[in-house]
């Protein structure tokens, strides 16, 4: 049985209330580095996939090239990102993380997940695995529905909680 739009809008309600109380609770999250405003987590995640042009970092979060430049700027200057010459422009510039950078983000994602999962505490495993399966399935036909308007989507976010390694550092074009 196909979905109905009553159920469709009620789904697509529900993400975006989460999406907002996301959003509202990154606000009140406590800070993991002085030089890291929670504002600029995101670029943080991105550049944690590796290498990336401000232009590209603005343009995944859908944030102006100013403020994420800002952002860098401050990033740089507490020893989170480190700035190098594009290998494939040397007129331009991509930014990495440092040691530090991704020691940040790891507390970052470990402390989220650590409050993720006492959000979660009443609920049983096999509940957050069907959940979690179930909005990899809606992130999936998502991005193959903007892929067909030609839009390109953002990557998918980088875990370096489970990992000791972090991602190539070439530039990704």
């Amino acid at each position: 049985m196909s979905v109905s739009r009553e159920s469709a809008n009620e789904l697509f309600l529900s993400l975006i209330r989460v999406q907002k109380l996301l959003l509202a609770a990154r606000h009140h999250a406590p800070r993991v580095h002085a030089g890291v405003d929670t504002a600029a987590y995101p670029v943080l995640f991105v550049v944690a996939g590796g290498p990336a042009r401000v232009s590209d970092i603005a343009s995944t979060i859908h944030s102006d090239v100013s403020t994420v430049s800002r952002h860098v700027s401050g990033l740089v200057r507490h020893g989170l990102l480190a700035k190098a010459a594009d290998p494939s422009d040397g007129r331009a510039q991509v930014v990495s993380l440092t040691a530090e950078g991704i020691e940040v983000v790891r507390e970052i994602q470990h402390r989220r997940a650590g409050w993720f999962q006492q959000l979660l505490e009443g609920w049983e495993g096999a509940d957050c695995d069907e959940l979690s399966e179930r909005l990899h399935a809606l992130s999936d036909v998502l991005d193959t529905s903007l892929r067909t308007r030609g839009a390109t989507p953002p990557p998918p976010p980088t875990d370096l909680t489970l990992t000791d390694s972090v991602p190539s550092q070439e530039h990704r074009a």
